[in-house]
């Protein structure tokens, strides 16, 4: 397998947004992978991925300097596992543009979201 250049620092700002912002990376993995060529629905599952280890790593961080408030983490986590497999046994329902138009639509509403409080 070849590393190319684009995807190598398109995984690097996945990794660095996802450890300073606690999530997010995905914001960018998906249209870093739909530049290289991926269609919607492997562009999303490849970004939730390669997520997995980001996050982890963040994870191990935000425990040691005492970031994670443990009564708000098990319902969160059990919330999370939930709507990642339904999200994932929906991916192969719908269509690659509805993924799009969804997950653009997602991103608006949080930014949106964020704007006005």
């Amino acid at each position: 397998m070849q590393v190319r250049k684009r995807e190598l620092i398109g995984g690097a700002a996945v990794g660095m947004l996802n450890g300073l912002f606690g999530g997010g990376g995905g914001m960018v993995a998906v249209p870093v992978l739909k530049t290289a060529g991926r269609d919607a629905k492997h562009a999303h599952a490849t970004a939730i991925a390669v997520i997995l280890p980001a996050s982890a790593a963040s994870s191990i961080v935000y425990l040691v300097r005492g970031f994670i408030p443990f009564g708000l983490f098990l319902p969160v986590v059990i919330g999370v596992v939930a709507g990642g497999a339904l999200g994932a046994r929906l991916l192969s329902r719908v269509s690659g543009r509805t993924v799009t138009f969804i997950f653009a639509l997602t991103m608006l509403a949080a930014g949106l979201g964020m704007i006005l409080r």
